[in-house]
């Protein structure tokens, strides 16, 4: 009688799962994002939060769990329930988190399952208004020139402007002084104020500084120029041949959330990438969508591990680690 019951009680927890899955979902998701409010992963993260939120008839809510190149929000999540109501949206960090950290509480591969890419946001190179150099040639000159004079904002370790000031210092095999902050949103307000000369940005964060003349651009970071800025080169052609970072974006849950629940968080973030007001105001800043073939499981996890074999070698030649 007892293996009879067991095995009822085990039938009727299965069909229990299977109803909450189906009814998935039923109250408020939470979309965590690493970083400060106002910067230009959050900018993505709740354009797309407000889209989803209408496809799955809940509330797609983001709440921000800043620090340490976006591990404590990953961390957050990776012991979230893998229930679909904690997901992450994460940039380009999620694969320099295993090469920058030598102890994560979390392992950015199997801790997580994957949804899909979300956007590729170029980045771009920028100064101070009053910065002498008039274009990227006579940037990198005087970069050179001055190198134990200029400074170079990034937004922490870990951050994309932190992991594009490593490959430019790289390509000009010259150290420069850094200056990281807290976040992107106190970066670009220093480089505004003129308190520091130059950093490498999301155009998410930096178009519309440069179309209102705020600061002065030298060029973008990917191999095609962006429409949205059509006077800017890109650097591969003006004197950095080969150089390119891509921002890339991607939506996460914790590691065993059913499929079912998965499938469901993969058309809503599908349906937003075919969203005809988030692809005007991404291309007003200068990106676009992911493809929809790239927003799947599948994408993402491949990108993800190719991701984390390109940036370990650089992270590792240049000496640049946390504890």
């Amino acid at each position: 009688m007892t293996s009879r019951y067991a095995k009822l009680w085990a039938a009727a927890a299965l069909a229990a799962i299977g109803i909450a899955q189906a009814a998935y979902p039923e109250k408020t998701i939470t979309m965590v994002i690493p970083f400060a409010a106002g910067g230009p992963t959050d900018t993505v993260g709740r354009l797309f939060a407000q889209s989803m939120s209408n496809t799955l008839k809940q509330q797609v809510i983001v709440e921000n769990v800043g620090g340490a190149g976006g591990t404590l929000g990953a961390a957050r999540v990776a012991r979230s329930a893998p229930d679909g109501y904690t997901i992450f949206l994460h940039h380009i960090g999620q694969s320099t988190a295993p090469a920058l950290y030598r102890k994560l509480s979390y392992d950015a591969v199997t801790d997580f399952e994957p949804i899909g890419l979300v956007a590729d946001v170029p980045m771009t190179f920028v100064a101070r208004k009053d910065f002498p150099a008039k274009d990227l040639k006579e940037l990198l000159a005087y970069v050179k020139a001055n190198k134990d004079k200029v400074t170079y904002a990034n937004a922490g370790l870990g951050s994309a402007s932190h992991l594009c000031g490593l490959l430019f210092m790289s390509a000009l095999q010259t150290d420069l002084t850094t200056v990281p902050y807290k976040g992107t949103g106190p970066a670009m307000n220093d480089l505004l104020g003129g308190q520091v000369d130059f950093m490498c940005d999301q155009t998410t964060n930096t178009t519309g500084q440069i179309k209102g003349g705020k600061i002065k651009a030298y060029g973008v970071t990917t191999k095609a120029k962006v429409e949205s800025l059509p006077n800017l080169p890109t650097l591969d052609s003006s004197g950095l041949p080969g150089f390119e970072v891509v921002v890339w974006h991607g939506l996460y849950a914790p590691k065993g959330t059913p499929k079912p629940i998965i499938d469901k968080l993969v058309q809503a973030l599908q349906t937003a990438g075919r969203d005809a007001t988030i692809k005007q105001r991404l291309d007003d800043l200068g990106t676009d969508p992911a493809a929809q073939n790239r927003m799947t499981p599948e994408a993402l996890r491949s990108h993800l591990k190719a991701e984390i074999d390109k940036w370990g070698p650089v992270i590792k030649k240049a000496g640049v680690y946390a504890d």
